[in-house]
This record gives structure tokens, sequence and C-alpha cells, in this order.
């Protein structure tokens, strides 16, 4: 089953709609909570993802639908759209136009087609397997990197790293450019945007779910770039979270033995 024009069509207005639902809450009272697991949560999450989701009973009610705020709908037709409505709370509710929605169409647990939008910036990346990734419309390519040492890499924040994982990510740290300078913190889903438009080399995640990932599969791969595990597996629905993103695949390997991972 691919991906079609109606599904891409189908996602852009599901941004559309999130990014109304979000705008009038920025820098403006969002009336913040915190959730179960400590996170933060906003009128504006909740608002974005109940307007997603009526889009979708709407236009496509036999599809899935697997939402941070809401939970799991189940579908008939082998299709699941993941939505994050706003992937780092946080920096939104800091007044840090750096989150972004994520969408998401897995189609037999595969994603296929993803979004990131900035909807402060007005800024949209859209990808599809099998197709390049656009920025607002336009086409955009991951940048070469001749060597693992003159790499950028970016995370969102070194506290998101359990024990077993800080020491991985520290000589992945030691490995790049960043071992001078330090890596580029915060950013959440934006920095795989600027990744996949060539201003970032790497992405190094850990703890991650599926709403927080399934739409950079696309977005990242349709750009040139790859998307992984912590062991250069693919990324699927049942993946563990410890996430990287490379936007030259030959470095790849590097990466993995920096971070003692290659089998």
């Amino acid at each position: 089953m691919r991906v079609t024009q109606a599904d891409i069509d189908l996602a852009q207005r599901l941004a559309d709609a999130a990014g109304a639902a979000i705008r009038p809450y920025f820098r403006k009272p969002h009336g913040e909570e915190r959730k179960d697991d400590g996170s933060p949560v906003t009128l504006a999450d909740r608002a974005a993802e109940a307007a997603m989701r009526r889009l979708l009973d709407a236009e496509a009610p036999g599809d899935g639908v697997v939402g941070e705020e809401y939970g799991e709908k189940p579908g008939v037709t082998g299709r699941r759209w993941v939505l994050d409505p706003i992937d780092g709370t946080h920096s939104f509710t800091a007044g840090r136009a750096v989150f972004g929605t994520l969408i998401a169409l897995l189609v037999d647990d595969w994603p296929l087609l993803g979004v990131v939008d900035q909807p402060i910036q007005r800024e949209r990346w859209v990808g599809v397997i099998g197709r390049g990734t656009t920025l607002n419309g336009a086409p955009v390519r991951t940048r070469g990197c001749p060597t693992l040492s003159g790499s950028i890499l970016a995370t969102t924040s070194p506290h998101y790293f359990a024990e077993v994982d800080g020491p991985r990510f520290l000589a992945l740290v030691g490995a790049t450019e960043s071992g001078r300078m330090g890596p580029l913190y915060g950013g959440d889903c934006y920095n795989y945007g600027l990744l996949a438009s060539g201003h970032l080399d790497l992405v190094c995640e850990a703890g991650l779910k599926l709403h927080d990932f399934a739409a950079l599969v696309p977005v990242v791969e349709g750009a040139g770039g790859r998307m992984c595990d912590w062991r250069g597996d693919p990324l699927t629905a049942d993946s563990a979270g410890d996430v990287l993103a490379i936007g030259d695949p030959a470095r790849v390997d590097d990466v993995l033995e920096a971070m003692g991972t290659l089998a």
C-alpha cells in the first residue's frame, strides 16, 4: 500500500488544523499542567490533537489513530496516523519557537509519510518514503559529512539519557566537532528539520516514544539521510526509542563504532 497525494493533502490539513489551535496560546496563558509521568501538557496540546482527530474521524474513519494526549483508536485498514500535537512542550511553555507538530502515517507499522510543522515560524517539512522531502514546498537535502570528527551533533537534553545510555552518548560527543564545542542542546523535533535541510549532521536521542519519532523517519530519509536505532536497525512501531538521525549515510558505521554499538 503506497502513500497517495490524497494522504499528503490530508496530512497538510492536519498540520493546518493543529497550527490554528496552537497559535492563540503561544506566549499567552496556556493552562500548563503535569501528567502522571511528570511531563508538561497544555491547553494547546489538547486542542491541537482534538482538532486533528476530528478531521481524521471525518476523512479517514477506518484508519487507526495514535496520539500523545488521547491514546489509541484502533483501525481496520492497516494504516495508523500517529500524532504529537506539540513535540517540545517545554520549549512551547518557555516561548521558544523550536517545538513542532508531528504527523505520521504508518502502513503495516512502517512510517511512510511524515510532517514536522513549526506553526509560529510557519516552517513545514513534508517527507514521503521514496520521494524527496520539502520545506514549505521547496526540495531540501541533507549535507555530506566527510568525517565524523567534523560533524555537528544535536540532542534535546542530556537529562534524557539513562545511566546506561549516557556513556555511549558522551563517546559520540567526543568523536565529533561537538567534542570541542559541546553538542547543541534543545530543539526537539526541530533539530531533525534542520538536519533534513543540511544545517546539522547528527541527532542522537534516547527514550523516545512512537509519537516522538515516527514522523521524523520519512522527513530525514526523504532528504537523503538515515534514521535508525543505536544498533543501526530501521525504526518501526516496535522500536525501543533510542534514535539516531544521520545526515550522511556514509557516516552510519562511524557513528555506531564511536558509540560502541556496531555489530
